[in-house]
């Protein structure tokens, strides 16, 4: 691809049916083929249309590629439901729509659709022309996302900590040692250790002041879909892709409602059905006693905002009883259940006491936070909830108290962890929150880089382009990932805030604000300069992982993505990256082909269990296991 051909903008753009991947190169998938002669036979005989897609942007888009593709131009009704229970649907059909009534949903459907190839496929084409990177790529949301990754590791990977000394004493009351701090800090020790000497002479303190207060937690709102993927992260070390398959399928049998919602609220309609969704947990073995508090008490209405809710509301169960759920689907309900029931729950009330006292001049302080009234967070804590700190001793003003030894405790700062997989969604969601201006994040605060639907799919992308990799809970950039962030990270395709005012005007299109036109536009412009900025980039070829063959002795081994072979025709030696499911890295894949063991990996069987295992080339160069415990099952 020559310079001037770019940016690549195809105006219009046109459909094709699916293609696959032969030895004689791409050809038109035969079994796509036969799916759409079977709808346009369908098409030509029907009276009429009923479109039953996914109720939101990506379902719309479908069907509308399906309509224009099969030349079907007659009206058409839309079914739009919140759920795949039967009531739902019944209900649905006798309330359908005009699908006219989502034209502007339809038009930022393939707005997005069109921004996301201009910008991917020009962008990595110049990439691949300064860079001689022609099997990397960037997107107009996969390339910020990855900076995020990036930046927050090498933040956490430079971090230079920085010492800090305070004072702690303590006092003995009511038979109960209780610990005071100075908030005053010192850098230096030997600073620390000369207030410290201050004190020597005193025994005593006396309570400057006691203060009580009641602080009211308000409730979480039920659970968006992002919202459930960073809890499912936390609580379950479920991946965002796998929650996102598993809660599909409770929604498609009828469990739960739509979940590829970014709306955290529900309307006032939904909530007069709420005490009929509480009494069907009554049965459930963790939540049935608070169903039946709730039910007694009366349900909170805080969640309830209808301004708040577009497309479709909060993640909420159906009030259907579930039968024959696998462990992860249990447990995804009953998050999407408990989150529901805390939702409707009452405020928690904790009780915070602070005790200052004077030591020698110097202010000590002590503070403790405990709950009185559990509320919402008696869902999951149950009637016995560990307090956050023991109740202080009844401490009262102008009190002298006998001290006990004063000690230095030395503290530093310290590094934000790379990110865990909750923490990433959490960042994608609020990337506006990253603009370079007061005005911008106010105007952009709801903005983030995808929508609840597509990230998961973005982090799994970033996962299988090996630019990302999970090690435990955190997601760790690839040398691949850090030399593609390395050049674009500070270019216009890596600006998450700009990528999240994308996604903003989207959501004016929908909203019938702004003209498709007047965003593609801006998005051709945007093209360009994405272009010219990465063109003018000098850029050194990238280093590829090389070593000698193991098995002829003379040729060179050169690492690609999926394969590392020899370059002696006559050799054929090659090694595939992907074994048992799991990439190997180029210091693994080194180690094999030097006769080394590998360090214990972790792997997964098709069965979903887990398991550790070292590989080993054999005699034959073919790679064995040996099992850290036992041979897995499954």
């Amino acid at each position: 691809m020559e310079r001037q051909a770019l940016p690549l903008i195809p105006v219009p753009f046109r459909l094709v049916v699916r293609q696959v991947r032969t030895e004689e190169g791409y050809v038109t998938d035969p079994l796509a083929t036969q799916q759409l002669g079977v709808l346009r036979g369908l098409l030509k005989n029907a009276e009429g249309v009923v479109i039953a897609t996914d109720a939101g942007r990506e379902g719309e888009l479908v069907s509308r590629y399906l309509l224009d593709y099969l030349g079907y131009r007659k009206p058409a009704l839309r079914l739009w439901i919140s759920s795949l229970t039967e009531k739902a649907i019944l209900n649905g059909f006798k309330n359908l729509r005009e699908d006219g009534d989502f034209d502007n949903l339809a038009l930022a459907a393939r707005a997005r659709r069109e921004a996301d190839w201009i910008l991917g496929v020009n962008a990595s084409i110049a990439l691949g022309i300064v860079a001689g990177m022609s099997n990397h790529s960037l997107g107009r949301v996969q390339t910020p996302t990855l900076a995020l990754v990036c930046r927050r590791y090498l933040e956490n990977r430079d971090f230079v900590p920085v010492n800090c000394y305070h004072l702690q004493t303590g006092v003995c009351k009511d038979g109960q040692k209780v610990l005071f701090t100075c908030p005053l800090q010192y850098e230096r020790k030997e600073d620390a250790e000369k207030a410290r000497s201050r004190l020597e002479g005193e025994s005593r303190c006396t309570v400057l002041a006691v203060k009580k207060k009641e602080n009211m937690e308000d409730p979480p709102l039920p659970h968006d879909l992002t919202g459930l993927q960073q809890e499912a992260n936390t609580r379950l070390g479920m991946a965002a892709g796998q929650t996102l398959a598993v809660v599909q399928r409770l929604y498609e049998r009828g469990y739960v409602s739509y979940p590829r919602t970014g709306c955290c609220h529900i309307p006032e309609d939904i909530f007069e059905q709420a005490p009929t969704l509480v009494a069907s947990l009554k049965g459930h073995p963790r939540f049935g006693r608070h169903a039946e508090r709730l039910l007694e008490k009366g349900l909170n209405p805080h969640a309830v905002d209808g301004n708040s809710v577009t497309e479709h509301h909060a993640l909420l169960i159906t009030g259907e009883v579930p039968e024959g759920l696998s462990p992860d689907e249990q447990n995804i309900y009953s998050l999407i259940a408990g989150r529901m029931l805390e939702a409707f729950s009452e405020g928690c009330v904790r009780e915070i006491v602070r005790v200052r006292v004077d030591y020698g001049g110097m202010e000590f302080e002590a503070e403790t936070s405990c709950v009185k009234y559990p509320g919402w967070r008696d869902i999951y804590n149950g009637p016995d909830m560990a307090e956050e700190g023991k109740s202080l001793p009844q401490f009262h003003q102008g009190e002298i108290l006998a001290v006990l030894e004063t000690e230095i405790l030395e503290d530093c700062t310290k590094p934000q962890s790379p990110f865990t997989e909750a923490e990433l969604l959490a960042a994608m969601e609020n990337a506006g929150s990253t603009a370079d201006s007061e005005n911008k994040k106010k105007r952009m605060e709801k903005c983030g880089l995808g929508t609840p639907g597509t990230r998961a799919g973005i982090i799994d992308l970033l996962v299988a382009r090996r630019y990302v990799e999970r090690i435990g809970n955190r997601l760790i950039p690839t040398e691949k990932g850090l030399e593609i962030y390395g050049i674009v990270g500070d270019k216009l395709i890596a600006d998450a805030a700009m990528t999240a005012a994308w996604e903003e005007a989207l959501r004016e299109i929908e909203e019938g604000r702004l003209s498709a036109g007047k965003f593609m536009k801006g998005i051709h412009e945007y093209a360009r300069k994405i272009v010219s900025e990465l063109l003018a980039l000098q850029v050194r070829n990238p280093s590829v992982t090389k070593c000698t063959c193991p098995k002829c002795g003379t040729g060179t081994v050169t690492f690609y993505d999926r394969v590392a072979k020899c370059g002696d025709p006559d050799c054929a030696f090659h090694l595939p990256r992907m074994f048992n499911g799991r990439t190997m890295r180029d210091e693994e894949m080194t180690r094999l082909m030097a006769g080394e063991a590998t360090p214990f990996l972790k792997f997964t069987t098709k069965a979903g269990k887990p398991y550790e295992a070292s590989l080993r080339m054999d005699e034959n160069y073919k790679v064995e296991l040996t099992f850290k415990d036992r041979r897995p099952e499954g």
